[in-house]
């Protein structure tokens, strides 16, 4: 395989770069190497991912290592050619783009991955759940989420009028949002233009893909789970 990813199918990270990949069209030339997460404490893994984080991934050609999830997407774009990142030679189309990415990190991602830990992976871990940090988190992504309104009444998708990465980057903590139903708006019609945004992304053959193989490895996993 060309590529291989360090990480988990239960990692949020690891979703975004599979998703990414599929969607690019190289889930063949990616495979996942999977790994318990206390393997990101221990000296092998800190030696490739400094920050004992999930996944980083080995370009296998060239013996390339690049973490963070959303580095690593724009470098499988690059790579590739793929259209989810325009080309710098269309500096409007990548200014757009950058934008959009800027704006899921900033905007969407501390709200939602904040309300992912405090719902979903605190309890996994046997820690606290903190109820006024939830209600804080769920109006900043709710208020948040009217500028996303705003937005996409003038474009299709995040980042222009064609899906890119910046749409993708947020389906991992998205999807658990909306799982939970914690943030409405997110889904229920009263942003109409961000449920319709939504719709599309959620729907992409490489996220249900993604889903699929969450889900068989959560199953493989069932007395952990």
């Amino acid at each position: 395989m060309p590529y291989t990813l360090h990480g988990s199918y239960l990692s949020t990270c690891a979703a975004r770069v599979l998703t990414a990949a599929g969607t690019m069209g190289l889930g063949t030339d990616l495979v996942l190497q999977s790994y318990d997460f206390t393997k990101v404490h221990e000296p092998e893994w800190t030696a490739h991912q400094p920050f004992n984080q999930m996944p980083f991934l080995v370009d296998n050609a060239s013996s390339f290592e690049i973490f963070e999830s959303r580095a690593i997407c724009k470098y499988l774009a690059a790579k590739s050619g793929s259209d989810l990142m325009p080309s710098q030679a269309d500096v409007e189309a990548y200014g757009r783009f950058e934008q959009g990415c800027s704006i899921e990190q900033s905007n969407f991602d501390p709200a939602a991955s904040g309300l992912a830990f405090e719902l979903v992976f605190a309890k996994m871990f046997d820690l606290p759940s903190d109820a006024k940090r939830v209600e804080k988190l769920k109006g900043e992504l709710t208020k948040k989420l009217q500028g996303y309104e705003r937005l996409l009444s003038k474009q299709k998708f995040i980042g222009g009028d064609k899906l890119t990465l910046a749409d993708i980057f947020h389906l991992p903590y998205g999807s658990i949002v909306a799982q939970l139903g914690v943030v409405p708006s997110l889904t229920d019609g009263s942003l109409p233009h961000v449920q319709a945004w939504w719709r599309t992304i959620s729907q992409l053959p490489a996220w249900k893909e993604y889903e699929k193989q969450r889900e068989a490895s959560m199953a493989a996993m069932a007395p952990w789970k």
